[in-house]
């Protein structure tokens, strides 16, 4: 049975509008698929809005009440990009631009969980910056940063000569990711790599403490302790090793990034940051003012970005499976934008559209998707469901 949902869409700047537009096409082409409705209502943020409102005539902001009204009305927020030049970062229009939105949507609705899956593609391998003898075992990590806690969130003082920052947490701010990691590690390949530095932080040895007994509701899964600086190694060492990695702020902010170059491409980097009642979906990569209204950028991430809020937010997970098997379609298949392509083949590069046109063209329906739900649909789909009405109710359980 269809369902009707109302996504919250913040195209953003620089090439955010555009590369939304396939991520849009793509969920229409799903919901007529699948017999849903999703209602798209669109909101300024970043540079965007502070132009809307000077235009006019109101008080500037990069992120308007208006927008938190729309966000707050709907089931979710599919985010794009937000940011300009570098050299007009002086400007009121872009100075703490990302700061201002990102940070007030992260506070507004408590998006306590940041996911960023990174995976390399066997037939885009060669853009891995990594030997192959190091990724030819696979690449696929789920990296589950804390968000709204630690050292970015605390207490920032300057005495003088003296300056200091407070990483603060609580034992309630470190359940909820671990919690999460255990419940997706459960659907993926049963190991959780919880990163801190309790050799010298109190708050690194608490994060132990809580794993640890969270571990003790999960006996099917592995957890093992890993220094930071120990991890910024093995990303780029032993990849294939990490399943699900979960850690607080700072250290997953810097371990995300790592991680973020594997596949190549920020292009193929989807993100998603859960809160209490609502969740937003956005790509890794930045606005990339460079090559906006060019029709060039990749429109990738924004789509897979699509994929997760059908799986995270609307626990439709054999939607979401579709759309990632479109896009691994399209991508086997070579038709690339220039990110993806090697310098002396950049000419034959696809543009924005076009990629999108592709992952439209082949979205199976639901039955040509998964031959298991066409076997036996009612009690598959049910089944999936409850797996991710499960790891979402887990978030917040204890």
């Amino acid at each position: 049975m269809g369902v009707t949902k109302k996504i919250a869409v913040l195209s953003g700047d620089g090439i955010g509008p555009e590369v939304m537009v396939e991520a849009l096409k793509v969920l229409d082409k799903v919901a007529a698929l699948y017999g849903h409705t999703f209602n798209f209502t669109e909101a300024n943020v970043g540079g965007a809005a502070w132009a809307a409102a000077e235009a006019a005539g109101e008080t500037p902001s990069h992120l308007p009440a208006s927008t938190l009204e729309v966000c707050k009305s709907s089931d979710a927020i599919l985010f794009g990009s937000i940011g300009g030049p570098v050299d007009q970062q002086h400007e009121p229009r872009w100075k703490d631009c990302e700061k201002n939105a990102l940070l007030g949507l992260r506070k507004t609705f408590n998006l306590a969980n940041n996911l960023r899956p990174s995976k390399v593609y066997p037939y885009l391998a060669h853009l891995c910056p990594l030997k192959p003898s190091i990724i030819e075992a696979g690449v696929d990590i789920l990296v589950v940063r804390e968000l709204v806690g630690g050292i970015y969130f605390g207490e920032h003082k300057r005495e003088g000569d003296r300056a200091y920052d407070v990483m603060d947490y609580t034992v309630e701010g470190i359940k909820k990711p671990v919690i999460f990691g255990f419940e997706a590690a459960r659907l993926r390949r049963k190991k959780v790599t919880v990163v801190d530095k309790a050799n010298v932080l109190e708050t690194s040895r608490l994060w132990r403490e809580v794993s640890r007994e969270v571990a003790k509701d999960y006996p099917d899964v592995e957890l093992e302790f890993m220094y930071v600086d120990n991890a910024a190694m093995q990303i780029i060492q032993k990849p294939s090793a990490f399943d699900v990695l979960v850690t607080e702020n700072m250290f997953g902010d810097i371990l995300s990034d790592a991680a973020s170059v594997l596949p190549g491409s920020l292009g193929l980097m989807p993100s998603a940051s859960l809160g209490d009642t609502v969740h937003m979906y956005e790509p890794s990569g930045g606005s990339a003012p460079d090559i906006a209204g060019k029709g060039v950028a990749n429109p990738i991430a924004q789509i897979l970005s699509g994929a997760m809020m059908l799986r995270y937010s609307f626990q439709m997970e054999t939607e979401a499976a579709a759309i990632e098997a479109a896009v691994e379609t399209v991508l086997k298949s070579g038709k690339l934008t220039g990110d993806l392509m090697e310098a002396d083949k950049k000419d034959a590069a696809a543009k924005t559209a076009e990629v999108g046109d592709a992952v439209c063209a082949a979205s199976p329906g639901r039955e040509a998707a998964d031959p298991e739900v066409a076997r036996a649909p009612d009690e598959v789909f049910a089944r999936r469901l409850d797996a991710e009405a499960r790891a979402q109710a887990c978030l917040w359980r204890r």
